[in-house]
């Protein structure tokens, strides 16, 4: 990836195949659908594709951290153990986003609205240790912190220099990297820019375009931080809510035109739309966009991969006019 381009990612989650189980996979057969859907996602035109999240984002991290044969002291793996299957996966010579849920959001999952400053701190070395065992490895070139309840849950009540710590610690190994973290909110992006192990803020902006106006240049450039903005909406479940309202039907009961309805609606035009309006804003301080979130809700991987495709032909639309 160029320094001075924007870079295409996606956040991770996607639709299994139909029919399938993942719960019905052994470790072999789980691998190659991951191997399968990162093939998917580079073919739609992802440069920076996402292991596929077919497990439980907490789930995934919190059941070996917690595991007592894993660990070093409670909350706290052993750095040899934190290891995220789905890399076994990425073919050799490939590099992909990294994501690993942050320590806020396996902290409030285990123990709410408490504040227990010793074990967030442990939870965040964790997360470290998963994300230098990824680095070590080689196969990451983008790292994610997703902390989808920042800035939206009430459960967090530790105050603002606890959880910039936090998130000190969990992206300790990310420094001088790309390095995102992934927001629902903009409530906590400029705090998390002075974070000097995150490089780039990720923000929902498809679905909620007044959130960019939140965030102030200004700050970014001082604190030498990236934004990645959202340029497809991915909220499924609201977007076919709005239309069976406009178009007076239950596209749930027809597939084949709730597919049209939503490609009409997230077309390579409107999306590169966005992405202009982003890049008005923040010019150079844009370094990364994609879909807003994760895909898994979505119906089928076919739909999937075509929304992926209308981020990649506006993107290179955008490049074209610019010359990048």
């Amino acid at each position: 990836m160029r320094e001075d381009d924007i870079f295409f990612d996606d956040v991770g989650s996607y639709p299994m195949p139909k029919g399938v189980r993942r719960e019905s996979l052994d470790k072999k057969q789980y691998l190659q659908l991951v191997r399968d859907v990162l093939a998917r996602k580079s073919a739609a035109g992802v440069e920076v594709p996402t292991y596929p999240q077919f497990r439980d984002m907490i789930r995934m991290f919190m059941d070996p951290i917690e595991d007592p044969k894993l660990a070093e002291s409670p909350y706290r793996i052993a750095k040899e153990n934190a290891k995220i299957q789905e890399l076994e996966a990425v073919p050799t010579g490939q590099k992909v986003r990294v994501c690993v849920t942050g320590p806020l959001e396996l902290y409030i999952s285990a123990f709410g609205a408490t504040n227990y400053t010793d074990i967030l701190f442990s939870l965040a070395k964790s997360v470290a240790s998963f994300l230098e065992n990824a680095k070590d490895a080689g196969v990451m070139a983008v790292a994610s912190l997703d902390e989808p309840s920042l800035g939206m849950s009430s459960n967090i009540v530790f105050s603002e220099d606890e959880i910039l710590e936090a998130l000190e610690i969990a992206s300790a190994p990310c420094r001088g990297m790309d390095s995102e973290v992934h927001l629902h909110s903009p409530l906590y992006a400029e705090p998390c820019a002075r974070v000097s192990g995150i490089s780039i803020v990720g923000i929902e902006s498809a679905a909620n375009p007044d959130y960019l106006l939140l965030i102030d240049k200004k700050v970014l450039e001082e604190t030498d931080t990236y934004l990645r903005a959202g340029i497809a909406r991915t909220d499924i479940l609201a977007m076919t809510a709005r239309l069976n309202d406009q178009l007076g039907v239950n596209l749930w009961g027809d597939m084949p035109r709730l597919e049209a309805e939503v490609l009409r609606q997230e077309s390579p035009q409107v999306m590169k739309k966005r992405l202009d309006a982003a890049y008005r804003q923040f010019g150079a301080r844009l370094r990364a966009t994609g879909p807003d979130c994760g895909l898994g809700s979505w119906p089928s991987q076919d739909l999937a991969d075509r929304i992926l495709a209308n981020c990649s032909a506006a993107l290179k639309e955008f490049r074209k006019e610019r010359k990048l």
